[in-house]
């Protein structure tokens, strides 16, 4: 196809690629991202060659919908690639398979969430505006389903008068205790956002109130600040 970006102010436009080599797949997901954002320019490509050479020649792409099994690339090499050049793209992974381990490379290559084919239209759309939000979307039937209670495992593990410190004079957010919890545990930044369902940048950012709020520089001073938080909260008591 050829891809006309249509006329007016284009950065005002939010503009989206869609790779599939399925004709039906595109044009669905046409109908699905006009929903989504009326005004949007969407393209689309029908193998990895062509998308990336639409990719080369937009350097404003917000976002692209990606099928991995491409007729001429493998879509996992090409995500990885795109991490590497284009890290600012928000990727979403399109798929026909759904089972935890391909889910768990591609969010480990980078996407920003994996919606499988058979996904109903709502659903899609909430998946997609939770990730132009921000956020990581991975379908329901990839979930580990011990995560929560992980998450509220490591929560236990700061003390109580630490925590109402933390959220209270210290104004850090429930999210943030969470991101706090895991680091307490040694998780990484990728860990966690898997365990959060965040993007990794969202992650950042939550470390960096985190940083701010405790007065320190890295994960390792983090952990002392607490131990030395809870010291002194014990000796005031």
């Amino acid at each position: 196809m050829v891809a006309i970006w249509p006329a007016g102010p284009r950065e005002s436009l939010m503009k989206i690629l869609v790779c599939d080599d399925h004709a039906l797949i595109r044009e669905a997901m046409r109908g699905v991202l006009k929903e989504l954002a009326p005004d949007a320019c969407v393209i689309d490509a029908r193998d990895g060659r062509r998308a990336m050479e639409l990719i080369e020649d937009e350097p404003q792409l917000d976002l692209l919908l990606l099928d991995l099994h491409l007729p001429d690339q493998d879509g996992f090499t090409m995500l990885s690639n795109l991490r590497e050049c284009r890290p600012e793209i928000s990727i979403v992974v399109l798929s026909a398979s759904q089972d935890r381990e391909t889910v768990r490379r591609a969010l480990g290559l980078g996407a920003l969430g994996f919606i499988p084919k058979n996904t109903e239209r709502e659903v899609v759309l909430s998946a997609l505006r939770l990730v132009l939000a921000g956020g990581l979307y991975i379908p329901v039937e990839a979930l580990d389903r011990a995560e929560p209670g992980r998450i509220a495992e490591a929560r236990k593990a700061l003390p109580d008068n630490v925590g109402r410190r933390l959220s209270g004079a210290l104004g850090l957010t429930e999210r943030q205790m969470d991101v706090l919890a895991l680091v307490m545990e040694g998780k990484s930044n990728k860990a966690i956002s898997r365990a959060l369902c965040l993007a990794e940048h969202t992650i950042k950012n939550h470390m960096t109130a985190i940083f701010k709020a405790l007065q320190v520089t890295s994960r390792t001073e983090v952990v002392i600040a607490v131990g030395k938080l809870d010291r002194e909260l014990r000796l005031t008591q």
